[in-house]
């Protein structure tokens, strides 16, 4: 019963809300799983290294754009959801060859671990150098990426249908 929204948005584009069963919502909420890097760098200069490299990976742009439907695809059909996360480790591989500055060598090696540990995929939040790495993992396999990544602050969340609240 029930369908919630959930809205995916990029820079310069419109943000379109996906509508999933609430059971498919829950499943996603139990297989993410949120660390902070503690690692950061100023937005502006890897945003700026990311435009200039964007001229010689077209390519590669188009195909995590065209990655954007087949994730939608994922979540609103009765696929199998760990698909979501192969396709999350797919655009990882794809984004760290568009720019050295998206990841850094402590991300790359914290990415390994939770990979390493059972997650089917992830993805840096923020302009990329550092902030947050969110993991797609099955939940037999989460108390083993928790240790893999026992360095780093387990944040706690889940998708809400209500927008943006304090608390």
């Amino acid at each position: 019963g029930g369908l919630n929204r959930i809205n995916f948005s990029a820079e310069g584009y419109e943000v379109n809300p996906i509508i999933i069963s609430r059971e498919r919502k829950r499943q996603l909420n139990r297989n993410l799983m949120l660390f902070f890097t503690g690692f950061s760098r100023l937005s502006a200069d890897i945003q700026e290294a990311t435009r200039q490299a964007r001229s010689s990976k077209t390519q590669q742009l188009l195909e995590m754009l065209d990655l954007v439907d087949e994730a939608e695809r994922v979540l609103t059909s009765g696929a199998d959801l760990n698909e979501f996360g192969r396709l999350l480790d797919y655009t990882w591989k794809l984004k760290r060859g568009i720019s050295d500055r998206i990841s850094s060598n402590s991300i790359d090696s914290f990415y390994a671990k939770g990979i390493a540990a059972g997650a089917l995929g992830g993805k840096l939040l923020g302009a990329g150098g550092g902030g947050f790495l969110l993991f797609y993992v099955e939940e037999e396999k989460r108390e083993a990426v928790h240790k893999a990544m026992e360095e780093l602050l387990y944040v706690p969340f889940q998708f809400e249908s209500s927008g943006t609240r304090v608390l």
